[in-house]
């Protein structure tokens, strides 16, 4: 498909042309869920005909910051704006083994293998949530506020986001123009570690940029940051154990009744440190939802348990754009992606 984007036509031509990719490449799924997709992206306004200035200008300061200062792709991304009735845009289904962090994955044309299978109708994602169990895999489904079109459409805002913070908003448009800027097809992992490492980061670099060190605003990030980091440590510690579990010469019954015991002691931990590791409340839930495989494969795919992009972010002299600018060199979907982005960073 290279290159082409689809949304630079008129929209009953651009519908014309994706529906018949859609029935060429795969079938009921990809044109169910592009009709829904095309449906919002006809609905969509200019950006400046929304009744929100502060909203407007801020959507353009991350843009610009985005793309002049990091050196992300250009493209008409987040120009466009969507009216949507509730506060997020498609429902996710993940799952994995019982008695293992072995993801299960759905194969789609042009991106190849991805570890989660997304639906417009909550309902439809139910359905597949239902088939899977039946399987006997653990499923988490969840909600998902955007995701990238890698180029196809010229990826909207949807009218929730107007009550998201400044960090939040620019790290989900950084983190959704990196994947527009690098994607590596089948390599979910790489992906996704990369883009929500650039998008934190640049987040943090914008807030500075914006409000000042000294800021109440940039403070309260801080803050907020810190929480989320000792949530994410929390859960990779309990990710651990049961690795450990996992990997052991142990039955899959004695297995399958550890992994309850591990995960019902973490719950009691959790909520008797909750005082003296966060600050808000934000975290609370955690011992009141299920917890499985499924749901701790989404921290395995999206944070690192090292310090790996950190540490090339220094290499790069702390130069996000440097850094950003190396990711763009790597091009082979085989291979130690890491080592690819260490080695394009070696030179600096």
């Amino acid at each position: 498909m290279g290159n082409i984007r689809i949304c630079h036509l008129p929209p009953f031509f651009s519908a014309i042309i994706f529906m018949s990719a859609c029935i060429l490449l795969s079938g009921c799924y990809t044109i169910t869920q592009g009709i829904t997709m095309l449906g919002y992206l006809n609905r969509a306004i200019p950006l400046e005909q929304v009744d929100n200035d502060d909203f407007v200008q801020l959507v353009k300061d991350i843009r610009a910051f985005a793309m002049n200062e990091l050196g992300l792709a250009e493209s008409r991304n987040y120009t466009r704006y969507v009216e949507i009735d509730r506060n997020y845009l498609a429902a996710i289904v993940s799952a994995s083994a019982k008695d293992s962090f072995r993801r299960y994955e759905w194969n789609y044309p042009v991106v190849g293998k991805l570890p989660y299978k997304g639906f417009f109708k909550i309902e439809d994602a139910r359905k597949e949530r239902d088939r899977l169990e039946k399987q006997g895999l653990d499923v988490w489904l969840r909600g998902v506020d955007a995701f990238s079109t890698l180029g196809w459409f010229k990826d909207p805002l949807f009218s929730y986001m107007q009550n998201y913070s400044t960090e939040r908003l620019a790290a989900l448009i950084i983190h959704e123009l990196v994947h527009a800027t690098v994607f590596i097809k089948g390599q979910a992992k790489f992906n996704e570690e990369l883009a929500e490492f650039i998008g934190n980061k640049g987040a943090r670099i914008f807030m500075e940029k914006r409000y000042g060190l000294d800021s109440a605003e940039y403070r309260q990030m801080l803050d907020s940051n810190i929480d989320s980091q000792n949530y994410i440590a929390f859960i990779q510690k309990l990710i651990a154990e049961l690795d450990a579990l996992y990997s052991s010469c142990a039955s899959r019954e004695e297995i399958l009744t550890g992994k309850d015991s591990i995960i019902s002691a973490a719950k009691k931990r959790f909520d008797d440190e909750y005082e003296s590791r966060f600050s808000s409340d934000n975290y609370r839930f955690f011992s009141e939802i299920l917890i499985n495989n499924a749901f701790l494969e989404l921290y395995r795919l999206y944070y690192t348990d090292d310090n790996f992009y950190d540490d090339l972010y220094e290499l790069s002299g702390s130069n996000l754009g440097a850094f950003i600018a190396a990711a763009k060199t790597i091009r082979a979907k085989n291979g130690d992606l890491r080592a690819q982005l260490e080695n394009a960073l070696m030179p600096l």
